[in-house]
């Protein structure tokens, strides 16, 4: 029997995707960290593996409305790193 792949919603694009596509951002006691274990505890969200969805996430400040927090700069520069 096949087991079902969890599907989550981008929320630059609001796609559902198979979670290995998408890379979660994890806000936690106001620490913004970059989950790659998909784990971790906290408000988490998720982003397509694609440098244009991460560069609208960055201009139209995505992260820091669905976290409720301020995202910093090194953030997005880490999620570049990871989609390249």
């Amino acid at each position: 029997m096949q087991r079902k792949i969890p599907i989550r919603t981008c929320v630059v694009t609001h796609e559902k995707c198979p979670k290995k596509e998408l890379i979660r951002i994890v806000s936690f006691n106001g620490e913004v960290s970059i989950d790659e274990s998909g784990k971790k505890n906290g408000k988490g969200c998720y982003l397509k593996k694609d440098k244009e969805v991460i560069k609208i996430a960055r201009e139209k400040k995505v992260l820091d409305r669905v976290l409720e927090t301020t995202i910093e700069d090194k953030i997005y520069d880490e999620l570049l790193k990871i989609v390249e």
